[in-house]
């Protein structure tokens, strides 16, 4: 296969569903958390929840960067944006999030704050080279994927001695917040849906490579496959989770080998390893605090480090009353167990990060309005 339309093929698509059905053990269910939010579109555009037996069923997990940043980062974010002389640049998905009494950086904007929407990191580069007079920070956020382009600004912004130019470091990490959720002895107030396996994360795997998830299928006993973001891709590692299970296999595969490797990048790994250190703990929106999760910027590039360079308030942060954000970005519940779904919340007026990125659950549910004709299925619990 080389080529998209190969793998949107519906005689393909027939033929994989009907080895899927074969294959699934009618005397058990199969419970597969998506992590990332590009496979839950997947799924929904494409219907291919629709082409699974009953007993397998998708559990929409994190998502995205943008789903799952605490609401206290964003208000710290938004803090920093309303402070004199400060021009705050941000990706766009950033921009309508609410956070604590529904106030967003786009709200923050219209009242005065300078805040940017970029495309890349070197575009806030450009506009600390345009604005010497003023500080500039860069609200770097995202999973391993973009964090190779964050180290890229701030070693350029180093070589430049471009004093006016930091960074509000975002950046998590996805193979401890695997493990995180299947840490069910640590987080049983949260975690209540079993979890059969993973279908990994595509771009993130195309920078770590598949490796780093070992250690949690190993420990743990789940099937992690990488899967590509098409939709026989999806089916695809499914149906590769189902024959693990039914063998009794708990491994790491690779299903997107067309972009990943074991072993990753290593040229853009050393990147992030020189300018980035690992943070000991980090809170997560749904997860709570994830040990070992988050990037933090190293000593020898504290200069451009913006919570260094700014004075932080202690704030009380609150999610949107009765969002359930949270449980959503944890599988436990689906948009539709929502009250604010599709309702005050929606694409015009989101109430939650779910809803606002393009990758997130909510958005996914709305968009392709299959919670309009077809209730989702229910999860199986897990074992109290």
């Amino acid at each position: 296969m080389k080529y998209v339309s190969e793998f949107r093929d519906k005689d393909l698509a027939k033929s994989v569903s009907a080895a899927i059905r074969r294959e699934a053990d009618p005397g058990r269910t199969y419970n597969f958390m998506e992590f990332c939010g590009g496979h839950t579109h997947a799924i929904f555009r494409y219907g291919v929840q629709d082409l699974m037996p009953d007993n397998v069923a998708y559990v929409h997990g994190p998502g995205c960067p943008v789903c799952v940043l605490p609401v206290r980062r964003l208000d710290d974010a938004v803090e920093i944006a309303e402070r004199r002389n400060v021009i705050l640049c941000t990706y766009g998905d950033m921009m309508r999030v609410p956070g604590t009494k529904q106030r967003s950086l786009i709200r923050a904007k219209a009242d005065g704050a300078d805040i940017r929407m970029v495309y890349s990191t070197l575009d806030a580069l450009k506009i600390a080279r345009d604005n010497p007079d003023r500080e500039v920070v860069f609200f770097a956020i995202g999973f391993e994927t973009t964090t190779p382009p964050t180290a890229v600004a701030i070693k350029q912004a180093k070589k430049e001695d471009l004093g006016n130019f930091s960074v509000f470091c975002n950046h998590v990490l996805t193979p401890p917040a695997i493990a995180h959720i299947l840490q069910s002895p640590d987080v049983q107030d949260l975690v209540t849906v079993e979890i059969d396996g993973f279908l990994g994360p595509s771009h993130v795997s195309s920078v770590i490579g598949s490796k780093p998830y070992e250690p949690a299928a190993q420990i743990f006993g789940k099937p992690v496959v990488i899967a590509g973001f098409e939709p026989l891709d999806v089916m695809q590692s499914t149906l590769m989770l189902i024959r693990q299970i039914n063998e009794g296999r708990f491994e790491v595969e690779n299903e997107y080998t067309r972009v990943v490797t074991r072993e990753g990048n290593l040229k853009a790994q050393a990147l992030v390893e020189e300018v980035f250190d690992i943070r000991d703990a980090f809170e997560w929106r749904g997860l709570g605090t994830v040990a070992k999760s988050a990037l933090k910027i190293r000593e020898a590039f504290t200069a451009f480090d913006a919570e260094q360079r700014f004075e932080i308030t202690p704030k009380q942060s609150r999610e949107v009353k009765s969002c359930e954000c949270p449980a959503i970005l944890r599988g436990v519940k689906k948009p539709t167990d929502c009250k604010l779904f599709g309702t005050v919340c929606t694409p015009d007026t989101p109430m939650g990060s779910c809803m606002v990125s393009s990758e997130g659950a909510c958005a996914a549910y709305w968009t392709y309005g299959r919670f309009r004709t077809k209730a989702a299925r229910p999860q199986k619990e897990a074992a109290a």
